[in-house]
């Protein structure tokens, strides 16, 4: 089961300028008499932590704190704690994150994570969509999260897609998907790489 860290103190350091606007979340595991920290990058750039703990009634290894390179849109475990029995642990962490990736940096396994796009996606399957295929199977393996609404279950959402393209859009003759980014509706999306082009576009 993993949650959100709870703790008593916490630092966070960037070590490059343009960093600062690169989020890690740190994240807990309990298992019997242990934590497990992770570091969770819900960035599309790959990012190197440093991780740090101080505090009481736990063990750690004694190892000198490094960078650890955490991939985007990735999960990543940095450091686990033996707890003294029948004590709870108090703890502060600090994190050190470097946009500038070094060659130093130690490289992990990692586990792939969704993350938000730069634009949110919905994904609008028509009655004959014969293309959307194309489209979902490589968005479903992607990154990114994303909303799919089959329009036969949904009535009153294809009335207002129908009412957004006009009678001389009927929506059950289409046979590509309806992409919603942010509010603008496409109908020309119907690969991965086209999405992507419009998802980035600034």
């Amino acid at each position: 089961m993993y949650k959100k860290l709870l703790f008593l103190g916490f630092l966070f350091t960037m070590v490059n300028g343009s960093a600062q606007d690169k989020k890690i979340e740190i994240i807990t595991e309990e298992i019997p008499n242990r934590i497990a920290f992770y570091a969770v990058n819900v960035n599309a750039q790959d990012l190197d932590v440093m991780f740090s703990l101080t505090g009481t009634n736990f063990r750690q290894s004694r190892a000198r704190p490094r960078f650890i390179r955490v991939p985007a849109a990735s999960k990543v475990h940095m450091k686990t704690i033996v707890l003294f029995r029948d004590k709870k642990p108090s703890y502060t962490y600090k994190l050190e994150v470097n946009d500038s990736l070094s060659a130093r940096a130690l490289i992990k396994e990692s586990e792939q994570i969704k993350i938000k796009p730069p634009k949110q996606i919905t994904v609008y399957v028509p009655e004959k969509c014969d293309l959307c295929d194309s489209l979902l199977i490589p968005l479903s393996g992607s990154k990114y999260l994303f909303n799919l609404i089959n329009l036969d279950e949904k009535p009153k959402i294809k009335e207002q897609l129908q009412a957004a393209f006009g009678k001389e859009t009927p929506i059950d003759s289409l046979t590509s998907p309806i992409v919603n980014l942010d509010g603008k509706l496409f109908t020309n999306l119907n690969t991965y790489d086209l999405l992507m082009e419009q998802v980035n576009k600034e």
